[in-house]
């Protein structure tokens, strides 16, 4: 590899190398303020590398390898090379990772007390989240929330958000200029701009909290909570979950603990504003 980038993020540690500087340029920017690992041993590596040799120049595009690796998965045009990164290391740690139960949520904290949401894509969780972040919030992470089966403490997993569309635009409102990454125009999730968490939620990625609350946001709907019944929570996160099965009976006992102990709720909302208070008030009612 010609360039090579080491990031930890909460208790993951990341080797990237990449045959183009340009992917581990963006991704020293856009991590600029994270340690690297303690004794330089990655827990996952992850290679960027052209899908045939002259695709190194001709028309480059980045095939997504690493310890664990899609068959058949399709390359990016080197011009999105920082999602191929950041899909990379996703898919290090959800097919790796067997020391946490893995949820596919956000998750902020305060006073020690964890807020979990997850939903499908285009719900409204990772704006959300990077909202509460900049609302007195500790963003704990976006792309999953790390339970530990013995104790049921959520860790933080504080790696930036991908912000889609329309959602960029909403945060620039919210977020300094510098914190955010290149845009990626016309990628298969559409126009993405990374956002790099707020420097509290680097400090306190070491700090896990205990969930509190569950929610199940939808975004572009008039405003509405609901109750969500145990058994719909259970199969809801084990679809939510990429390790559930490979744990075993951890991953069962540790899903069955959090959804006997945090109590979940479904809400609605058109737009953040009305998010932001439904959380508070919903907060201020349950946790």
């Amino acid at each position: 590899m010609k360039r090579v980038f080491s990031v930890k993020v909460g208790p993951v540690a990341f080797r990237v190398g990449s045959i183009w500087s340009a992917p581990v340029d963006a991704l020293e920017r856009l991590y600029a303020g994270y340690p690297k690992p303690e004794d330089g041993i990655p827990d996952f590596t992850v290679r960027l590398e052209p899908e045939r040799p002259w695709r190194r120049w001709l028309r480059p595009s980045v095939a997504i390898r690493g310890d664990y690796m899609l068959p058949g998965a399709v390359p990016v045009s080197l011009a999105h090379g920082l999602l191929a990164a950041e899909m990379a290391m996703n898919l290090q740690v959800a097919m790796g990772e067997r020391r946490f139960l893995l949820l596919h949520a956000s998750s902020v904290e305060r006073d020690g007390k964890v807020l979990l949401m997850t939903g499908e894509s285009g719900s409204g969780k990772s704006t959300l989240s990077a909202l509460l972040g900049e609302k007195g919030w500790r963003f704990m992470g976006d792309e999953f929330a790390l339970i530990d089966p013995e104790t049921g403490l959520a860790f933080p997993f504080p790696r930036p958000v991908s912000l889609k569309n329309e959602a960029v635009a909403e945060m620039q409102r919210h977020a300094a200029a510098e914190r955010f990454g290149p845009e990626l125009k016309g990628t298969p999730k559409g126009d993405l701009r990374h956002l790099a968490p707020p420097e509290s939620a680097i400090a306190g990625m070491d700090i896990p909290g205990r969930p509190v609350l569950l929610l199940f946001p939808k975004f572009g709907l008039p405003r509405d909570v609901r109750p969500v019944p145990e058994s719909e929570v259970f199969v809801r996160l084990t679809q939510a979950s990429t390790n559930y099965t490979a744990l075993g009976e951890r991953g069962f006992d540790a899903l069955t603990s959090l959804v006997k102990a945090v109590p979940a709720r479904a809400i609605d909302y058109p737009d953040t504003a009305t998010a932001l208070d439904l959380v508070e008030s919903l907060w201020s009612e349950l946790a």
